[in-house]
C-alpha cells in the first residue's frame, strides 16, 4: 500500500493546491525580483553612460582648452619672431646704409685727392722748435699752412690714397662690428 492512501482525497487537494500556490508564489517572487535587479542594472548602467559622457565631455573640452592655449601660444611666438625679423632687418639696412655712407665718403676723398683738389700733409717738426723756441711767432707764414707756427709736408699721393683704403676697411670693420654687435643683442633680447 502506498502512504498515499492512508491520506483523504481531500487533504492531498488541500496540500496539492497550498504546493501549486506555493511554487506560484516563488515564481511571482523571483520574476518580480528579476525585474527589480533588471531595473536597478539598467539604472546602473545609464548612471555609468552618463558618466562615461561626463568624462568624455570634460576630456574633449580640456583638449579644446589646451589646443586653444597652444594656439594661442604659437601665434604670440610667431608675432614676436617677426617682430624681431624685422626690428632685425631694420638694423641690417641701417648698418648697411653707414656702410654705404662711409664708402662713398671715401671714394670720394680718393678721388679729390686723384685730382689733386686736396692734399694729406703731415707736421713736421720745425728748426726753431727743437732748439727751445717753440713760442716764437715765425716771420712769414708758410705756403699751405693752416696751424700757426708749425710747417707741414705733404704726402704722396699714391701713399695718400693707401691710407684712405686702410681708414676705409677700419671703418668698414667697426661698422661691421657695431652691426654683429647689434644682431646680437637684439637676439638675446628676443630670446630671452
Amino acid at each position: 500500500m502506498s502512504w498515499l492512501k492512508l491520506i483523504p482525497g481531500k487533504a492531498i487537494a488541500v496540500v496539492a493546491t497550498v504546493a501549486l500556490l506555493m511554487v506560484l508564489s516563488a515564481g511571482a517572487a523571483w520574476r518580480w525580483q528579476a525585474n527589480s535587479y533588471g531595473a536597478q542594472l539598467a539604472a546602473q548602467a545609464r548612471e555609468y553612460e552618463r558618466q562615461l559622457a561626463d568624462r568624455d565631455r570634460l576630456h574633449a573640452d580640456t583638449l579644446a582648452e589646451i589646443g586653444r592655449v597652444a594656439a594661442g601660444q604659437l601665434q604670440r611666438e610667431q608675432e614676436k619672431r617677426l617682430g624681431l625679423e624685422l626690428e632685425l632687418q631694420a638694423s641690417s639696412e641701417t648698418e648697411y646704409r653707414k656702410l654705404t655712407d662711409a664708402e662713398k665718403a671715401a671714394a670720394r676723398l680718393r678721388d679729390r685727392l686723384a685730382t689733386a683738389e686736396l692734399r694729406l700733409s703731415v707736421l713736421i717738426a720745425s728748426p726753431a722748435a727743437s732748439s727751445g723756441g717753440a713760442n716764437e711767432v715765425p716771420a712769414t707764414p708758410g705756403a699751405g699752412c693752416l696751424v700757426d707756427g708749425t710747417s707741414r709736408a705733404d704726402i704722396d699721393p699714391g701713399a695718400a690714397q693707401r691710407i684712405v683704403s686702410i681708414a676705409n676697411r677700419g671703418d668698414r670693420a667697426i661698422i661691421a662690428l657695431t652691426a654683429c654687435q647689434a644682431y646680437v643683442e637684439k637676439i638675446s633680447k628676443g630670446g630671452g
